[in-house]
């Protein structure tokens, strides 16, 4: 009986655009639209449903449900700590709550709200996190969140939602309100590639395989597992190699079953997330992979360190979480595999760190050539009384 040959390149039942390595025609949003839309929907089917917002109804996207059912509307305020405990509350009372914020004040600042009444007492309210990751962009690291998901995945009953783009965040959003009991979505501000159609299929707790291959396998969670796809393509056209490329659109509960087969049959593992690594998507990886089919596994995101202002691209690269540097942690990968020596500390982590100096230096290099001698920069003192006249 002849061997059956491996399954590799883009997985078709997954249904993604057409267009997808073509940059120019594909399709730009911020996975936040996703669930503004996501949300009214949900409205419009289950009258149960209700939003809680803290002064951020533009931001977190809740502003059209919130002209959609003004009477299921709840504006209060900076008041994050409070929104959990009156959440649960009118849970309670059998209504269906969304709490939405930034991430960064939720569950930043009222984890313990959310412990203590909400998935204690296991009710069923949902927690929107928005402007998660770097990629925020200007705003800087006080707001750019990368320790929500590791919070939210230690904490018992909650479920942990990191959808890929503005499709899937609708997507996640319904089928969040559809089910029951406490659960959290993360998404971004920035705009990112949206990938996936109406027909990719979508169910809480099961990853879904994008792209078929044997020699590795990168999960991904969040908008960079476009980057995953990327770097995925890279390896074979430059490589030779063939990644399987895994959407872990949820975090917790993790899909064993989809993971430790694919840690068996490919042997190597990357994970790729705009968080931190430790406790993140990396960190539940390896918690899995160590009590099932212990494999070489490289960490693609945040390693300890906060962020930093920027454009958001800029940030993406500077902190190696695009493409290259997933290629290279692939790389690593398949060489710990094959029983080659490698560096203690990563190439991609390495180089991401040298890359992000060089970009700071340039930074800076660029704003002392407008500013004046005075201020320890290039330009003229002259040109103050010429900013003082205008």
């Amino acid at each position: 009986m002849p061997r059956l040959l491996p399954k590799r390149g883009l997985n078709r039942d997954a249904h993604l655009v057409r267009s997808l390595f073509d940059t120019a025609s594909l399709s730009h949003a911020p996975t936040r639209d996703g669930f503004g839309t996501g949300l009214v929907k949900a409205g419009e089917k289950d009258e149960r449903i209700t939003v809680l917002c803290a002064d951020l109804s533009e931001s977190t996207r809740t502003l059209p449900f919130k002209e959609a059912h003004p009477d299921r509307f709840v504006q209060i305020g900076v008041s994050e700590q409070c929104m959990p405990s009156i959440a649960a509350g009118m849970a309670m009372a059998g209504k269906v709550p969304f709490v939405a914020s930034y991430a960064a004040f939720s569950p930043g600042r009222n984890w313990e709200q959310i412990r203590t009444t909400v998935a204690l007492n296991d009710v069923d309210v949902k927690i929107a996190g928005a402007h998660a990751g770097v990629s925020v962009g200007p705003d800087g690291a006080t707001h750019q969140m990368l320790e929500d998901i590791a919070l939210m995945r230690a904490m018992p009953n909650m479920r942990v939602l990191v959808p890929c783009d503005r499709t899937e965040t609708e997507k996640a959003t319904l089928a969040l309100a559809a089910s029951e009991g406490p659960g959290y979505i993360r998404f971004a501000r920035e705009k990112s590639p949206v990938f996936t159609t109406a027909k990719t299929p979508f169910r809480i707790g099961r990853a879904e395989v994008f792209r078929f291959g044997d020699d590795a396998t990168i999960i991904g969670a969040g908008p960079l597992l476009y980057e995953a796809l990327v770097a995925a393509e890279t390896l074979a056209q430059e490589h030779g190699l063939q990644a399987r490329v895994i959407d872990c659109h949820t975090v917790k509960p993790l899909d064993a079953k989809t993971i430790a087969a694919a840690a068996k049959e490919t042997g190597a593992m990357v994970t790729v997330e705009e968080a931190q690594i430790t406790g993140g998507l990396g960190g539940a990886v390896c918690e899995l992979l160590a009590e099932t089919h212990p494999t070489p596994v490289e960490r693609v995101g945040m390693r300890d360190r906060y962020g930093e202002s920027g454009e958001p691209p800029q940030l993406l690269e500077g902190f190696g979480l695009t493409a290259p540097f997933i290629v290279q942690a692939v790389l690593r990968a398949v060489a710990r595999k094959r029983g080659e020596r490698v560096p203690i500390e990563p190439k991609h982590a390495a180089d991401a760190h040298a890359h992000l100096e060089a970009m700071k230096k340039t930074v800076m290099k660029e704003a002392l050539a407008r500013t004046p001698r005075k201020w320890g920069g290039k330009q003229p003192d002259a040109s103050l009384a010429s900013r003082r006249k205008s």
